[in-house]
């Protein structure tokens, strides 16, 4: 694949206003009023050339329309020009039926397994979940075959935790603009702050219990 390109190049391409890249992927969300209007949003975006080739993610909902675009093939794993190209034509058609991507609306979920040997815990979490291993990562990451639920990354820990066991937390994907905010509302309510050195890549915060979470942005991952 030879137009793979960085989330800067995808959120600088013309007509990405309104578009924000979480994790792998180009993200938009359009609000409507019903789902008479999401589903004109959604036909519309269905008769779009190079729709088939680039394979959207689409959630409808009766308040909203979610559009994902990422690649996952052996070696690669993100967006391509292909990708910003249609998220230009998706903007267009959107503004046409009057509608607009609010930024402040997309976020995604990953969900983080810890093991000192991941190979050893990955099939068991395959099987429980019927997931498949990531085309671009087939050791570190399953995923819904069908791309419906949340993904899982398992992480290599240097050792298990004091009891044997492992370890495991979620990351949210949020737009960059947003993440200290979230950040602020999570020590807010009773949080606390387990490391910020990769910030403004991630911070890692922890409830009182100690179960961690990550706000994660794409910052200074190019």
């Amino acid at each position: 694949m030879t137009d793979r390109i960085s989330p800067k190049q995808f959120i600088e391409a013309a007509g990405a206003d309104g578009w924000r890249v979480l994790g792998d992927g180009g993200t938009a969300y359009f609000p409507t009023a019903s789902f008479a209007a999401g589903s004109r949003l959604v036909q519309a975006i269905s008769g779009l050339p190079g729709v088939d080739e680039q394979r959207p993610d689409i959630d409808l909902r009766h308040d909203g329309v979610t559009v994902r675009m990422a690649a996952f093939i052996e070696g690669y794993g993100g967006m391509t020009q292909g990708h910003a190209e249609l998220a230009h034509k998706i903007s267009a058609a959107a503004q046409a039926l009057g509608l607009s991507a609010d930024p402040s609306m997309v976020q995604s979920l990953l969900v983080i397994p810890g093991a000192p040997d991941r190979a050893k815990v990955t099939p068991f979490w395959r099987a429980v979940l019927g997931y498949e291993p990531r085309r671009d990562s087939p050791d570190e990451d399953l995923v819904d075959p069908r791309g419906r639920t949340v993904p899982f990354w398992f992480e290599q820990m240097k050792e298990a935790r004091p009891d044997g066991g492992g370890a495991i937390h979620v990351a949210v994907w949020v737009p960059f603009e947003q993440a200290e905010a979230r950040v602020a509302a999570a020590l807010a309510a009773g949080g606390h702050m387990v490391r910020d050195e990769f910030a403004p890549s991630w911070w890692t915060l922890a409830d009182e219990a100690g179960n961690e979470a990550d706000i994660a942005t794409v910052k200074d991952r190019d």
